[in-house]
């Protein structure tokens, strides 16, 4: 039998090496209209940052290895023009001679993977204006800053390539601007997440813009003009990160079926709606595990995946690819920021009976050096716990609970799995109660009804005519991080001295630091008789968001 694979990376390089460890009798074939047939697309922006010093350290593999190693032809600059179903070939240019012919294949499998977004807006033509998909692109951008002497960059799109991207621009010196469309960086994140990372951002010397967008470049031939929404901005250079879409031009030439977003559509097998060509990785739709509903994922882990269960099938295995979470982690300077399963939106979208908890905690013990906070956010359903989705900023151990939360998603596991899994312990490493196991503890309690919650949205709707008692609880070193209008101050040491005069005739609204003494707080007023609510994750996560309290978020320039 003879496989074509159309594209290499992670999509189509796996698929092939996999596919000869099952069948050696299959005659294997990968076309790649790029030079190279398997590259480190994830470490592109740390080459460019000077942090990976060799070109040569991206390039996984090549055409001379894959026929050593595992009997695979490889032809590297051959561009697949058309996909012609009805007689089983492909029209391809060899990209080096200019010549076209035609190549047979018993089996086809699609890895053309995404493409750069390019908004229609003037200027996008100048030298200097870049995207980043391929080693070649990330080479141009490095040799561009080396021979010009660029000192400003622009980047447009605040997603994790631009956050990438941002951070090794200001490694090797470059002044940094983010302009993003929307009101947030990092979309997979809530606002309240993301403003932490903006104000990281910030505090190393980028840039932000947010509601805000190019619509013109203009190019004097010494620097760019970029034309904003609302403003404008000098640059010496402009990177377009706005996102990436499938690059299924083959496919639809081909009336492969694709959906509304040009995704090629694919079953459990990844076979596509011809039974004779499979595609993987970036081009396909797939669907989400917590909400079932089919979208992309532009990840390199699913499309090595992926890549298994169609080489699995295509050699005769049975193979089935359960779907996605959209577990994705982006560094910034020191600070890690990683997400699983749904957000807020997500949940929304789909109507998901859920709710949320916050958590501010160390990655280990507290009395060990050098432990920094994380703060988590975790959505499960309301009734039984089951986890929906996480995500956490914070420094280290942000990577590894996050890879927790995604197992538990997967498996289909609520607040109680949480609690009950044994992790383990040392205090450079962690804590007696991981702070996954204090998520299942807290969400434990609001299920249970052991505590009600209000949210940092709901603060500006808190009564403030007398009709309501609003408390905060904190200690007072803690009155450093700002206060919340309206609030009286009783440390919780106090409480129960000064409970007498709380009237039990109205509701009680308690805030403290991180929740965790306001939770205390709440007990010992129901255990009197009182309607109390803690304000979910203190001001902490209040503070993130909110400019009425510090630590705020920095107003966008």
């Amino acid at each position: 039998m003879k496989i074509v694979i159309i594209g290499g990376v992670a999509g189509g390089a796996s698929a092939a090496t996999r596919l000869r460890r099952l069948d050696e009798t299959a005659e294997i074939l990968i076309l790649e209209r790029g030079p190279d047939i398997s590259f480190a697309s994830c470490g592109m922006p740390y080459y460019i940052g000077d942090v990976i010093k060799s070109e040569k350290a991206l390039l996984l593999n090549n055409a001379a290895s894959f026929r050593e190693k595992y009997n695979i032809e490889v032809r590297a600059l051959n561009n697949v023009d058309r996909i012609n179903r009805e007689k089983k070939t492909l029209t391809v240019t060899n990209r080096e001679t200019g010549k076209t012919y035609e190549e047979s294949y018993d089996k086809l499998l699609i890895a053309t993977g995404a493409e750069p977004i390019i908004p229609p807006i003037a200027g996008m033509d100048s030298k200097r204006v870049f995207t980043l998909r391929s080693v070649p692109d990330a080479v141009k951008i490095k040799t561009f800053l080396q021979e010009s002497g660029a000192k400003r960059a622009v980047i447009v799109g605040g997603g994790a390539i631009g956050l990438e991207m941002a951070e090794n621009f200001r490694h090797i010196g470059l002044d940094v601007t983010i302009v993003e469309m929307s009101g947030q960086l990092l979309a997979p994140t809530d606002v309240e997440m993301a403003a932490q990372v903006q104000t990281h951002a910030e505090q190393n010397g980028i840039k932000v813009i947010l509601n805000n967008g190019a619509k013109e470049i203009i190019d004097d031939g010494g620097e760019l003009t970029v034309k904003l929404n609302d403003g404008e901005i000098k640059a010496d250079m402009l990177l377009m990160a706005v996102g990436v879409r499938p690059d299924s031009a083959l496919a639809r030439e081909a009336v492969i079926a694709l959906n509304p977003r040009g995704a090629v559509i694919v079953d459990e097998t990844m076979r596509t709606s011809d039974p004779d060509i499979y595609a993987v990785g970036d081009v396909v739709q797939v669907y989400h595990i917590v909400t079932g509903q089919p979208m992309s994922i532009f990840l390199a882990g699913p499309a090595n995946r992926q890549a298994r269960i169609a080489a699995d099938n295509l050699a005769g295995q049975q193979s089935k690819y359960p779907g996605v979470l959209g577990t994705g982690i982006v560094k910034l300077f020191d600070m890690t920021v990683a997400f699983t399963g749904v957000n807020e939106k997500t949940a929304k979208e789909n109507n998901l009976d859920y709710d949320k908890v916050y958590l501010t905690l160390p990655q280990h013990a507290g009395y060990y050096p050098g432990g920094r906070e994380m703060k988590m956010k975790v959505l499960f359903e309301k009734t039984t716990g089951k986890i929906f989705g996480a995500q956490i900023v914070g420094f280290d151990g942000v990577d590894k609970r996050v890879d927790i939360f995604a197992t538990v998603i997967k498996l289909g596991g609520t607040a109680l799995d949480l609690q009950e899994i044994d992790f383990c312990y040392s205090p450079p490493y962690g804590m007696p109660k991981d702070p996954a196991n204090m998520a299942g503890y807290v969400i434990e309690n609001v299920v249970k009804k052991h505590m009600s919650q209000y949210h940092w949205n709901e603060v500006a709707d808190i009564p403030k005519d007398g009709s309501a008692t609003l408390l905060d609880v904190r200690e007072t070193k803690d009155k450093k991080l700002g206060d919340i209008d309206g609030f009286s101050y009783m440390p919780l040491e106090e409480l129960r001295e000064k409970m007498q005069e709380i009237d039990k005739g109205k509701p009680v609204y308690v805030n403290c630091k991180s929740g965790r003494r306001g939770y205390n707080a709440c007990r010992a007023l129901e255990a009197q008789g009182y309607k109390v609510a803690n304000l979910a994750g203190g001001i902490m996560i209040y503070g993130c968001i909110n400019e009425s309290c510090e630590p705020k978020e920095k107003k966008s320039n």
